[in-house]
């Protein structure tokens, strides 16, 4: 078979109707557009949300707030979502690549550590941004915190904040 012997399935392509081709085809006359008005004249295109001259629905709804477009959005990683990749792939270092090759992100993906969870492993943690409560949490457990978004990796191994008891015990 070559290439100029290639032709569509039988029914796969279909002659669209030929209007304004005299009365005799069924379309001929006004040409399936009706008698005047602005939609029968030539030229005439509509504007996109054109609703006939009433008021359009995005005119309607009312705005509310601020739309900040220099927003960072990240995609938030919890800490039991960190340990189980840590059980399963037996890895103490958990980086982009990881995490990516697991299905939890894309590379183009921003990532926050949150410290929804329970953190039992010693982990050197990869992301662009930490919770306090997940920094501390690694960093307790013996980890470090590597964050991305300080110009070069910027590496914590100690906790910022010591964690007090609720309730002082009295001697």
């Amino acid at each position: 078979m070559k290439l100029h012997e290639l032709k569509p399935a039988e029914n796969a392509t279909k002659l669209s109707k030929r209007i304004g081709r005299g009365q005799g085809s069924g379309k001929g006359g006004t040409s399936t557009k009706g008698h005047k008005g602005q939609q029968s004249r030539s030229g005439y295109s509509r504007k996109i949300g054109f609703e006939g001259g009433q008021m359009p629905i995005y005119r309607l709804l009312p705005k509310r707030g601020f739309k900040n477009i220099n927003r960072v959005e990240y995609s938030p990683i919890n800490l039991s979502t960190l340990q189980m990749l840590a059980d399963k792939t037996k890895q103490t270092e958990i980086t982009l690549e990881l995490m990516k090759a697991n299905g939890l992100i894309s590379l183009k993906d921003k990532i926050k550590i949150l410290g929804n969870g329970e953190l039992t492993s010693k982990l050197t943690v990869t992301a662009h941004a930490f919770s306090q409560t997940a920094k501390n949490a690694i960093l307790n457990n013996g980890g470090t915190c590597v964050d991305l978004t300080k110009g070069e990796e910027s590496i914590e191994t100690e906790p910022l904040v010591e964690e007090a008891p609720l309730v002082e015990e009295e001697n």
